[in-house]
């Protein structure tokens, strides 16, 4: 493979990092190190490091500070891998700035930068290094946009690089042509397994924005990071609603972002690739301009997270002054980039696409129009999926395929309690015909705020993640239940999925819960739903059509068992002194989430919204106990093997808190 690579390399160039002559660096930061440093014994001052650095092999390096002598040796540590490390010594200096070589063997990759001076030694700083190459590449007729995509100065065949209509594949030497008309204003890879891009805050930056002179040849290149992600976890998070109301801001960063942040750190503690792949509706359209809270407003709390970010447009995340999709998509690529577009971690191809048709009739400027829109992959996005898909040569490959509107509406149940699927995008049809010839499809949405699984196809699986922000923020606001509930029950959360080269196991993650907490029992004999316990301000009258059959009192021994993560393989298991019950599934609203928003909306004086209120749900399943006093054994086990289990002592309460 060596030998059919090109380098494309300059020798004895030289890059310089002063902060002066006009140069300017994204996300730069500056170390201000003086005499009052503590234990700066060596004296410097002024240093600035820049986040990124393109550097040639063997080519000389120059950072901007004061103080430095000649022989002072800089350090170079991966912050990926202690065990990759380089170091060189200080050639020149001046009033401002010190000049050193790197090692001819130095790779691309984030480093912290130390400096030493016999016993003393100061941490200057860390940047991400990236060995470019000498990319002179000749144009070639009709072809407006060409490029090299390398790694440590090195061609990589094979990567194939798309502008949204046009999709092709570099040659042995890692150089692509393509003939774009520059309609999406990008041009982007599909990053190759075990390799990551630098990233801009938490966004990889697998893109490249185009103008739109079609008579300009454009070139675009693409440095890769070589990591080893053939293991790897994906944490899928769907529908934030970002917006600055609800304490949504506080109840993110004091609950949802510790227990991310926990979960991602738990799986990269033994060097494990984690990444974020967010499903949709990071902000909420409705309260871009009222609130001041958009995208750009979204980005910082994206950044918190401990790992690299891809994220998907959702149908509350366009501009809502513009009756007009493309337009209204146009705030989103500023920030965040393309809306549809693929990438690979280890064996797996993933796909991202943008579902949602923005029609939002009546925007304009200054105006927010209805917000309405179609459930579509339209005809540009089709075409281009089937191209790379096509590039996609073993169809043994797994595709995960993540959008935001569900391609299944949420499963009803038949009179048997057999689970019945009905397509919900309106091409849905055609996107199912396009992934037929791969062995292994899973498709990953949100939107709906409940979670559901749908295997109607034998090679494809839609996994409905339930939503960050729960039931929009409400039932956590302050004065109101103080939990996390989606309009299903399930606990606000999101999905673990860990990929071990072609195999892969998920579960969905209650915020605040651990893992194993799959499943939440209810004692009906212990619930009765009215105003009087639950809105005292409201009345039985207005609360009836929530409460439902919760609103009479129910002393027969009933059980329900919420399994929010529930699928056919699953198994569940109910012993009453030993002696085995039937489990039978149904239909059925989670009372806890009727009291937790439902009621202490009506309490509010307010009218429960609809898109908010307690959904009906097939994941219940219903046991008839012989006691009202008995322990209940439960035993589900998913189908991974896992048992997840609760004695269930009887009465068990009914509360805002209950597990």
């Amino acid at each position: 493979m060596e030998n059919s690579r090109r380098k494309f390399l300059k020798v004895g160039g030289l890059t310089t990092f002063a902060g002066i002559s006009g140069l300017a660096f994204t996300n730069c930061s500056k170390n201000d190190l003086d005499n009052t440093v503590p234990n700066n014994g060596l004296k410097i001052s002024e240093v600035s490091i820049p986040s990124s650095i393109d550097v040639v092999e063997g080519g000389a390096v120059v950072f901007s500070g004061r103080g430095f002598h000649i022989g002072d040796t800089f350090k170079f540590v991966s912050t990926s891998d202690a065990s990759i490390a380089y170091s060189s010594n200080a050639t020149a200096i001046s009033d401002k700035d010190v000049s050193l070589i790197l090692p001819s063997n130095f790779t691309t990759g984030h480093y912290k930068i130390t400096v030493t001076r016999g016993t003393e030694s100061l941490v200057l700083g860390s940047t991400l290094f990236n060995l470019i190459a000498d990319n002179s590449i000749p144009d070639i007729n009709g072809m407006t946009v060409k490029g090299v995509v390398f790694s440590d100065g090195v061609g990589i065949p094979g990567v194939v690089v798309s502008d949204g209509y046009e999709v092709t594949v570099t040659d042995e030497k890692g150089v692509y042509y393509l003939p774009s008309l520059k309609k999406n204003g990008f041009v982007f890879i599909s990053i190759p397994g075990n390799f990551e891009t630098s990233k801009i805050g938490n966004i990889p930056q697998f893109f490249k924005r185009l103008s739109n002179s079609v008579s300009t040849v454009e070139q675009k290149d693409f440095s890769l990071i070589k990591v080893n992600n053939q293991n790897h976890v994906v944490i899928p998070m769907a529908d934030w609603h970002l917006a600055k109301r609800n304490n949504d801001i506080d109840q993110y960063t004091g609950k949802v972002l510790p227990d991310v942040n926990a979960t991602i750190d738990k799986y990269a503690a033994d060097g494990t690739k984690v990444y974020v792949l967010t499903l949709g509706d990071m902000t909420w359209d409705t309260y871009w301009y009222d609130n001041n809270f958009g995208l750009q407003e979204y980005v910082p709390y994206m950044n918190m997270l401990n790992c690299p970010v891809f994220n998907l447009i959702g149908n509350h995340d366009y501009d809502p002054y513009f009756a007009n999709d493309w337009e209204a998509e146009k705030k989103y690529r500023e920030v965040l980039g393309p809306t549809y577009y693929s990438f690979n971690l280890g064996d797996i191809h993933y796909v991202v696409l943008d579902d949602v048709e923005y029609i939002n009739t009546g925007g304009s400027q200054g105006t927010v129009g209805n917000r309405n829109y179609n459930y579509v992959v339209d005809a540009v996005q089709m075409q281009w999926l089937k191209k790379d898909l096509a590039a996609v040569a073993d169809k043994g490959t797994p595709i995960v395929l993540a959008m935001h509107t569900p391609l299944y509406r949420k499963p009803t149940l038949d009179e048997n309690g057999n689970q019945v699927n009905k397509i919900s995008l309106n091409n849905g049809s055609e996107l199912i015909e396009a992934l037929r010839d791969f062995s292994t499809v899973h498709v990953l949405t949100g939107h709906a705020h409940v979670n559901y699984r749908v295997e109607e196809e034998p090679n494809l699986m839609e996994h409905n993640t339930g939503a960050i922000c729960a039931t929009w923020w409400w039932t956590g606001r302050s004065g109101y239940a103080n939990n996390h509930i989606c309009k299903d029950g399930s606990p606000g959360g999101y999905s673990i999925w860990r990929m071990n080269g072609r195999n892969m196991d998920w579960r969905y993650k209650g915020i605040g819960h651990p893992e194993d907490y799959q499943f939440r029992t209810y004692d009906l004999n212990s619930i009765h739903i009215t105003a009087a316990n639950f809105a005292p301000k409201s009345t039985d009258a207005d609360l009836a059509p929530y409460a439902e059959p919760y609103g009479q009192q129910n002393m027969n021994n009933e059980v329900l068992i919420n399994i929010w993560s529930y699928e056919k393989d699953w198994k569940i298991e109910v012993k009453e002194n030993g002696n085995t019950l039937a489990a039978k599934r149904i239909s059925a609203k989670d009372p806890l989430h009727i009291i937790s928003y439902d009621a202490l909306r009506l309490n509010a004086g307010a009218v429960p919204t609809d898109a908010f209120a307690t959904n009906t749900t097939p994941h219940i399943f219903k046991v008839i106990a012989s006691s009202p006093t008995s322990t209940l054994e439960i035993r589900v086990t998913d189908r991974f093997g896992n048992v997840y289990s609760e004695n269930m002592v009887r009465p068990k309460a009914f509360t805002y808190d209950m597990v």
